[in-house]
């Protein structure tokens, strides 16, 4: 009663639309990564060089451990870093430039 139904695959696209077809996802793919991901933290990388190149004594910086204090000596790999003032002396760190998270604003640590 039923017959046999054979079904006929349909013909693929041949020439540059095949490939526009079969690589344009990835294309896209990449280009919104691009976009979203590598660029934006391209420009971090830049601003924050930017901002260690830039550093200089009497600046108030926040390392990435937590720790405040005011730049009192700069040289090409390390900062020292005044934490605290005791009547003996002040108190420094050495720590290295990578290690500072931010600057900032000028009177922003009040007990030194």
């Amino acid at each position: 009663m039923i017959s046999v139904a054979y079904a006929q695959t349909a013909g693929a696209p041949a020439g540059p639309e095949a490939l526009l077809f079969q690589f344009g996802p990835f294309v896209l793919i990449f280009a919104v990564m691009y976009f979203l991901m590598i660029r934006p933290q391209m420009k971090r990388q830049k601003e924050m060089k930017a901002m260690l190149d830039a550093l200089q004594k009497g600046d108030e910086v926040i390392t990435v451990g937590g720790v405040l204090g005011k730049v009192s000596k700069v040289t090409d790999h390390y900062l020292t870093v005044e934490v605290a003032s005791i009547k003996e002396g002040p108190i420094e760190l050495l720590v290295q430039r990578q290690a500072v998270q931010s600057v900032l604003p000028k009177g922003t640590i009040k007990s030194l």
